[in-house]
């Protein structure tokens, strides 16, 4: 059987998106058929419109998401129909070199769902981080789907499926922060404001959030940082020592991902300190660092893939925090909107006036008798 669901698309470079009826397969053997509910609005997705992740146009477009699988193919046994599940981008495949080490944070095999969704002529689409979840239902692979509380607000805890999980995890995880230590973030924007909870949740006694816009920084003060400092007012590793004894702060945080920011935070680590790189940088972007700089400073230079995390350990350990009041998932859903509202929220991001819009999506579809 068919599923005609109605989808957003980007159909081409730098064009806008379009709602549009796609076709979604049934489950074959390890996939899963989810029912979407929320999905936010993330800078992964504006960059796939762009064109700037590939060219495999069409893109069916979303990955934060959360939703009730419906369906599930042979040999599934992790999910069942009606479980309340975060979609994530690394199903472990237990199988490769990391996962044989004990690392599969680190998987470098992870499965996206075998069949294709396509366009109503059969064109067919490539999801978004192998989800592509602007979509009443998307086809994913089963381990892609890690089961959650049911009575956790979904469009909250949705964000734990990219933006948010990479922010905390480049804290928790990669930047093994500790409890007194203190840490600094380089950029306010959803990612940097998470790495900052993740600071706070973590136990570090002062967090110093540095952006250029006094906005975002107080909006890290709410989540968690003790400080904040304008670099356009002033010299941010400058501040962030002064802040820290002089010393520079045991962990740093490079959300934006610039060779400038980057060069922030590792002088302004303390000696035998960790930076961490969780923003992306751009393919031409170059770094020039004094090789005995490097060496003299000891400690270690980091980047996080996905905060590092293992979604089935992470998911429901966050989730039960957020239940708990010790991290407000709710403070990063700045609006919820319609699935028709995606290229205004890509505008509205864009210009940095939202943490998240989420699109709700209600269950509603029409189911097609046609043969997958």
């Amino acid at each position: 059987m068919v599923h005609k669901v109605q989808a957003v698309i980007a159909r081409e470079k730098n064009a806008p998106v379009s709602l549009e009826t796609i076709l979604v397969p049934d489950p074959g053997p390890g996939e899963a058929l989810v029912d979407i509910l929320t999905c936010g609005v993330c800078h992964t997705d504006l960059h796939y419109k762009q064109g700037g992740i590939g060219d495999d146009f069409p893109y069916l477009l979303g990955h934060e998401a959360t939703g009730v699988v419906s369906a599930v193919g042979e040999g599934v046994t992790e999910v069942a129909p009606g479980d309340r599940v975060i979609l994530n981008w690394r199903a472990v495949c237990g199988q490769c070199r990391a996962c044989a080490k004990g690392q599969p944070q680190y998987c470098f095999n992870t499965a996206n769902a075998t069949q294709k969704m396509t366009l109503e002529d059969g064109t067919e689409l490539s999801p978004a981080l192998g989800i592509g979840a602007f979509a009443e239902k998307t086809l994913v692979a089963a381990g892609q789907c890690t089961k959650v509380d049911p009575e956790a607000d979904a469009a909250a805890v949705g964000l734990l499926g990219c933006g948010v999980m990479a922010g905390i995890g480049a804290a928790i995880n990669t930047g093994e922060v500790k409890r007194g230590e203190s840490v600094a973030v380089i950029g306010c924007g959803g990612v940097g404001i998470a790495a900052i909870a993740g600071a706070k949740l973590a136990g570090a006694t002062t967090i110093i959030a540095v952006d250029i816009d006094d906005n975002k920084i107080e909006m890290a003060k709410k989540l968690g940082a003790t400080h904040g400092v304008n670099s356009k007012q002033e010299d941010a590793v400058e501040a962030i020592q002064a802040l820290t004894g002089g010393n520079g702060a045991d962990v740093v945080i490079d959300a934006v991902g610039r060779p400038e920011t980057f060069k922030q935070a590792f002088y302004a680590r303390d000696l035998a300190g960790r930076v961490v790189l969780v923003g992306v940088p751009t393919p031409e972007m170059q770094l020039e660092l004094p090789l005995l700089d490097v060496f003299g400073r000891g400690g270690s230079l980091k980047s996080s893939w996905y905060g590092d995390c293992l979604p089935s350990r992470d998911f429901p350990m966050l989730v039960s925090h957020y239940k708990q009041g010790n991290l407000d998932l709710d403070a990063f859903v700045s609006e919820r909107i319609t699935i028709d509202q995606v290229e205004a929220a890509f505008g509205k991001m864009h210009e940095g006036k939202v943490l998240r819009s989420v699109v709700e999506i209600q269950a509603a579809t029409e189911t097609a008798g046609a043969s997958a």
